[in-house]
């Protein structure tokens, strides 16, 4: 049975609304979390969230999770991309991703982040959650 090491949450909106920023093609930071593994070799690390899209249909949406603080298309552990399919309403976009090739480290850092079409707006809610265990 494991033991729970560390959990984080960053939480960037918590309603709709906000920040109401246009995406861009390149990936913007949405949620930055550090999970104290304590050099526990191959740790359990479950990572989810949430951000919410006003677009139009057929808009892309890209989100990224990445093992450190900045972006690094080699580092992209986890990637979704949704289709916007309501143009009047925040669409939600929930994800749900696992680092199966954690390092051993004090202390490791994840990064989520989401590009896409000019056209659509992050309108929140956006939060970045982990988890982190033996195994």
């Amino acid at each position: 049975m494991g033991t729970f090491l560390d959990a984080r949450t960053s939480v960037n909106s918590n309603r709709p609304g906000f920040p109401g920023t246009p995406l861009s093609s390149s990936p913007e930071l949405f949620g930055i979390i550090g999970l104290q593994t304590q050099n526990v070799p191959n740790p359990i690390v479950i990572l989810h969230g949430s951000i919410g899209i006003l677009g139009d249909i057929g808009d892309v949406v890209t989100i990224e999770i990445v093992r450190g603080a900045t972006y690094a298309p080699q580092n992209v552990i986890y990637r979704i991309e949704n289709v916007v399919s309501e143009s009047t309403d925040t669409q939600l976009t929930n994800f749900v991703a696992a680092d199966i090739h954690a390092p051993a480290a004090p202390e490791t850092i994840y990064s989520s982040y989401v590009s896409g079409i000019s056209t659509s707006v992050r309108n929140g809610p956006e939060s970045f959650v982990g988890m982190a265990s033996t195994p």
